[in-house]
């Protein structure tokens, strides 16, 4: 998947940006700002205000729906939660205006679903969405899912939005509490009724974890809490608390996701203290400052499982 920088994370070869150095400097919060960004893929949850999500009749008589709904609240605070604790993330007003105005590939879903057929799509023109942060979707009636969902939204028991969509331009307060969202970008993305309306930072189908722990595990988060944990190690000969929370984040996106922890083994190797099992592939790794990159050429297949059932064995010797 590709990674849209928005000057939080640097290409490959290319110097550190302020936030990546910041970070191996010791600064945990700024790893906030390069997970967020490496996940790729955003989601936003907004509970519906009354009224302001529902489903008619098109008035032509056929079988035609009309849904609309509010996906994103503009200048308002939605809080978010990480291994940090809350922090803050606000989309800015005018941060939809460039990417509507490319026609960009949304699709109209539940739950984020991008397995399924979409009720509606924007390249099939019946679904219009406004640079307030509302959207109209003009969906079949007769389908069975689209069936259940004008039902759960007319009875109330689907009454939240959320979209998803790529962080294109973004400012973070000098403390990483805050996230300005200047610019996205929703081509390939989608906005969604939800039913949980929770912690915006945990919502989202397989479909879109997936995608976000593959976005992660191919940035160069991982190759940076390498550099860091070693740093670590030399100067303490331990690794922090804050770097392993760090890494117990991408492990817990990454079963969620049930992706495998390929790209993951040396940052495991280094922080759980055991040989990497892709040792002998060094010489075809990247390097970031001079260190091992996080993601091998040609890595064994090690899954989450078996690098437990290792440690496991490792803490009982």
């Amino acid at each position: 998947m590709k990674i849209r920088t928005a000057g939080v994370l640097s290409r490959r070869g290319a110097p550190l940006t302020a936030h990546e150095r910041r970070a191996l400097d010791g600064d945990s919060r700024a790893l906030r700002a390069l997970v967020r960004q490496a996940v790729g893929v955003n989601t936003l949850d907004l509970r519906a205000a009354p009224d302001s999500v529902a489903v008619r009749a098109n008035g032509t008589g056929g079988d035609r729906l009309v849904f609309t709904g509010t996906f994103t609240a503009l200048d308002s605070p939605f809080v978010m939660a990480d291994w940090l604790g809350d922090y803050t993330e606000i989309m800015r007003a005018g941060s939809l205006d460039r990417t509507l105005g490319m026609v960009p590939d949304v699709q109209f879903v539940t739950n984020h679903d991008w397995t399924s057929a979409p009720m509606a799509r924007t390249v099939a023109g019946s679904l219009d969405l406004s640079s307030d942060g509302t959207c109209v979707a003009r969906v079949d009636g007769c389908r069975a899912d689209v069936a259940i969902m004008a039902s759960a939204v007319e009875g109330g028991e689907l009454n939240a939005m959320s979209f998803a969509f790529w962080v294109t331009q973004q400012t973070w307060s000098p403390d990483y509490e805050q996230r300005d969202i200047l610019e996205v970008d929703m081509d390939g993305g989608d906005v969604s009724v939800v039913t949980f309306p929770a912690n915006p930072g945990t919502t989202g189908s397989v479909g879109v974890r997936k995608r976000q722990a593959a976005g992660l595990l191919s940035s160069r988060v991982p190759a940076l809490l390498v550099e860091r944990a070693r740093t670590e190690k030399r100067d303490g000969g331990m690794v922090s608390d804050a770097t392993a929370l760090v890494l117990q984040a991408v492990l817990d996106l990454c079963a969620a996701a049930d992706i495998a922890m390929d790209a993951a083994q040396p940052l495991l190797a280094d922080l759980l203290g055991v040989p990497n099992p892709d040792a002998d592939a060094d010489e075809d790794d990247e390097t970031v400052d001079g260190s091992p990159d996080a993601t091998p050429t040609n890595p064994a297949l090690w899954s989450l499982a078996r690098l437990r059932v290792r440690e496991g064995a490792r803490r009982s010797a």
